[in-house]
């Protein structure tokens, strides 16, 4: 076994250099919900689905807003979202999985 001298100077160093890559990855997560539409709020731009949290309020890009009205009541989406600190998860992709669309699947700039 190898004894190491640790100071606080070399821990505090070590925690400066790997604290900014913790932190990074954490907020730039994608998470994948699959989950009922229980909601889509057309005016505010939101959708409301449920995950393990409970139910969960994603914002909308400017660009998914006008085909909200095509997202079927009750239908089962699945969703690609950005999690982002203090802000509801936004919005990258869905894919409608149950329930009639005219808007299946939207990949982030258009529907097909």
């Amino acid at each position: 076994m190898i004894n190491l001298p640790m100071n606080r100077s070399s821990v505090l160093f070590f925690i400066a250099l790997a604290l900014p890559c913790w932190i990074g990855t954490a907020l730039a997560a994608d998470r994948t919900i699959i989950s009922p539409i229980l909601h889509v709020d057309k005016d505010k731009g939101s959708i409301m689905v449920s995950s393990n949290a409970g139910v969960v309020t994603v914002d909308v890009t400017k660009t998914a807003k006008p085909h909200l009205n095509e997202l079927p009541a009750s239908g089962m989406i699945s969703l690609v979202v950005e999690v982002r600190p203090g802000k509801h998860p936004l919005l990258k992709t869905w894919k409608v999985t149950r329930g009639e669309s005219s808007c299946k699947n939207f990949n982030g700039q258009s529907c097909k």
